[in-house]
């Protein structure tokens, strides 16, 4: 058997999963919330932790979290990546930034794209804000905000994010 000349790079698996979900009473508020405009979370009665997505209970002390805490749609970038691959379907230009947001009054960084400079230019204790779809077009989805950008305020000091890594 010979060696092929050149390396394969490609192969086409298409692979489709569809899937519903129930999102429960915590989500289903917290969903609504997003269709708002708002961002709430859940507060740990033992550690005190709020945790956005909300959740039932404190993954740390097993307890339910039972108070919903609205929390900013500002936040801080703990860590991020900036994606350099390509790939099918891909909706966003290369290079772009995905990161771990810790918005103002959680203890759970949330997920998101972030934009509005350069992504060589994004740093851990950037300060962003959402940049939200316009109402009519908001859904129970975290799609509904399109991405962060920066606020254009001071950096955070790492002091202050360190233990949210």
């Amino acid at each position: 058997m010979s060696e092929p000349s050149d390396p394969v790079r490609r192969i086409k698996a298409p692979v489709r999963l569809e899937y519903s979900i129930t999102p429960g009473q915590t989500l289903s508020r917290f969903l609504a919330g997003v269709i708002e405009g708002r961002l709430l979370g859940r507060r740990c009665p033992s550690c005190t932790k709020v945790y956005v997505p909300p959740k039932g209970a404190c993954p740390t002390c097993g307890v339910p979290c039972v108070d919903e805490v609205p929390v900013a749609d500002t936040g801080t970038v703990t860590t991020f990546c900036i994606v350099n691959v390509p790939f099918e379907g891909q909706a966003m230009k290369l290079p772009y930034v995905y990161g771990a947001i810790l918005l103002d009054g959680a203890d759970l960084p949330l997920l998101h794209l972030i934009t509005g400079l350069p992504a060589d230019q994004v740093r851990m204790g950037l300060r962003v804000k959402a940049d939200w779809l316009p109402p009519a077009e908001r859904r129970p989805t975290l799609e509904s905000i399109r991405w962060f950008i920066p606020t254009g305020e001071p950096d955070a000091t790492f002091d202050s994010y360190k233990e949210h890594l």
